[in-house]
């Protein structure tokens, strides 16, 4: 399969790139490093970006931003830059990304655990990841050629533990072997419209 993965340099991203490397072609787009460099807060990026890559059999977006702060803090503009970064950025990334999709392809978003059981000062990440959700079983209808379309969303990942601990009290890191499965899941799979969740 020719995947592109796009965020495959970060925290979660690299480690899924090195499982899929075992056994497929994957290319690697990122903000500032990878085999092609694309902000998917601007959609004219994401198209530049689809065509270097030609089709795909599979796309997986493990990119997006939002800000966390106390709500009493958040301004609007803070809350546009996880609208424009992690849901319109992967809402576009869809929109374009099915035109480069051959027949039987899939494309994979990223969410996270703040949309089912949101912490202190994510009242616009848990926004932004609910509306993901709601946004790829809506899609999933409507989706035609065989394409598939899932979202992975876990929780706090073992491998970022040390940096994001104090949000998460009490709640145990999730193994990155979960979480690669939760990619095989929907890259390799049949599901369409499913939120796979790894919670525990």
């Amino acid at each position: 399969m020719k995947i592109l993965i796009i965020g495959g340099n970060g925290t979660i991203g690299k480690t899924v790139v090195s499982h899929f490397k075992k056994t497929d072609e994957v290319l690697i787009a990122g903000r500032t490093s990878g085999d092609i460099l694309v902000n998917i807060a601007e959609s004219n990026s994401i198209e530049a970006m689809f065509r270097e890559t030609g089709n795909l059999d599979a796309i997986v977006c493990i990119a997006g931003e939002a800000k966390w702060s106390k709500f009493n803090e958040l301004t609007e503009e803070d809350y546009y830059i996880g609208i424009k970064s992690k849901l319109m950025g992967q809402v576009n990334v869809v929109r374009i990304g099915l035109n480069y999709l051959n027949q039987y392809g899939s494309i994979t978003l990223t969410t996270g655990i703040l949309a089912d059981d949101p912490v202190v000062k994510t009242a616009s990440a848990s926004m932004v990841n609910g509306g993901i959700h709601s946004f790829v079983s809506a899609v999933a209808l409507e989706v035609d050629n065989g394409n598939r379309i899932n979202v992975v969303s876990s929780g706090m990942v073992e491998d970022a533990y040390d940096k994001y601990k104090d949000y998460f009290p009490g709640h145990n890191p999730i193994s990155m072997k979960k979480v690669i499965n939760g990619y095989v899941r929907s890259v390799k799979g049949k599901g369409n419209g499913e939120i796979i969740r790894i919670y525990n």
